[in-house]
């Protein structure tokens, strides 16, 4: 259990800008995807946690390596994200890049860092076109999984909250670990990346990437509900990023992801509404039977293939550019209020809504230290004592050690609710 060592941290801050082409497929099929490079900037933030790689976390059958950060002061019952990098790069690269361990330190959760390597795939792609790899105990998907397993039980995770996001190919695995292990996955984010199961051979792959494969919604939806037969659901919330620029993995794929996850909800795929966000960003919200989405895709204009990042110490700012890392909008801040990891909603498929979502009642939980709970206007201070919003029930000593889960039964009346939400 340690810090990063000098060495690294030396050999980060020497990196150039990488002028590799990324290759979604292994080189050996000759096909390699081509993207603008952006000069590689520091990380802007300074990370408060420990970022270490985890050996012995289970049998390991798709020969991975574990990577993960974890933030100081991390309660018991926080959020877990998984973070998938593309081909050529690394967890490194995506921990230092992506924005992650900023938010992970806000908002309190773990992020592991999964890796593949050459020995695996050429290119260092994760296979999300291979069944005997991306399937429901596909070998890299099993590892994966044990992978979450392993942070649940060292961390005291709460399951109920497990996110998966990755880009390219590993956008790709994202969205057929959704397909998959819909019991284990709340939500997931798919960056530039494609549908679950859209190729099952190296060959197809390449069709994925840049064609329509002409199906229907239905037929879309099928494949999620064949990849866990049986399953009814809670499904998870997708969001979708996607560049119209992206001449790599097209930008029909976002149409066939909205497609897909929109029919397995089993709403429209018209919008529920649409906004304008920074960087040439439009977001379509696609909302579920109680007005909350369920899919979000986010379209961003001229930008070419890679994860959308915004330098900078803002609140919604995230990330540091380089390679396949594109300066346009924090991609990161987005996906994870999305997925409610700021506290503001709840994303927990089985819950209906807020208590004053439409359709909703189910009351929600925040699991978080005395001081986030307080930030958070869901308790106040007095004397030196932090007592819950409306109960007034003592929750302890105000700092950044106590850690309580309150549950909301009525507007701004919260609840101490340690034992079960």
């Amino acid at each position: 259990m340690h810090r990063r060592s000098p060495r690294v941290l030396r050999r980060l801050t020497r990196r150039l800008a990488s002028s590799a082409a990324f290759a979604l497929l292994a080189a050996a099929s000759g096909m390699a995807g081509v993207a603008g490079l952006a000069a590689t900037a520091a990380p802007a933030h300074a990370d408060s946690g420990t970022y270490q790689q985890v050996t012995g976390f289970g049998s390991n059958p798709g020969n991975l390596q574990m990577y993960e950060y974890v933030p100081a002061g991390l309660p018991s019952g926080a959020p877990l994200v998984v973070a998938l990098h593309g081909c050529t790069q690394s967890a490194d690269d995506y921990y230092d890049h992506s924005g992650w361990p900023k938010y992970a330190d806000l908002w309190k959760f773990a992020v592991v860092f999964p890796q593949t390597t050459t020995s695996n795939n050429i290119q260092k792609c994760f296979q999300w076109f291979d069944p005997a790899k991306d399937a429901r105990g596909g070998t890299e998907a099993a590892s994966i999984v044990q992978m979450v397993s392993s942070a649940e039980q060292r961390h005291g995770s709460d399951p109920h909250r497990v996110f998966v996001t990755g880009l390219s190919a590993g956008g790709g695995m994202t969205a057929d670990l959704l397909a998959a292990y819909p019991d284990v996955f709340a939500g997931g984010a798919v960056d530039s990346g494609l549908p679950a199961q859209c190729a099952t051979s190296l060959v197809a792959a390449s069709g994925c990437q840049m064609n329509n494969q002409n199906l229907t919604p239905a037929q879309w939806g099928d494949k999620v509900r064949n990849s866990y037969p049986g399953y009814t659901g809670p499904w998870p919330r997708v969001a979708v990023w996607q560049g119209t620029s992206d001449y790599t993995v097209y930008p029909v794929n976002a149409t066939e992801l909205r497609d897909q996850w929109t029919n397995v909800w089993g709403i429209s795929q018209t919008p529920s509404s649409t906004q304008s966000l920074p960087g040439g960003t439009t977001q379509s919200l696609y909302n579920d039977a109680n007005g909350k989405p369920a899919v979000e895709v986010y379209s961003i204009s001229g930008m070419g293939h890679g994860l959308a990042v915004d330098p900078g110490t803002g609140a919604d700012q995230c990330g540091s550019t380089g390679a396949y890392f594109l300066d346009t909008i924090c991609s990161t801040s987005y996906t994870a209020k999305f997925w409610g990891l700021d506290g503001s909603t709840g994303t927990d498929p089985g819950d209906p809504g807020d208590p004053g979502d439409p359709g909703g009642g189910t009351p929600q939980c925040f699991t978080a230290t005395n001081y986030a709970q307080v930030v958070a206007g869901r308790a106040h201070t007095s004397g030196g004592y932090t007592y819950a919003n409306g109960s007034n029930q003592n929750m302890g000593l105000y700092n950044v050690f106590v850690t309580h889960t309150l549950k909301e039964t009525s507007a701004n009346y919260y609840v101490i609710a340690d034992s079960g939400c």
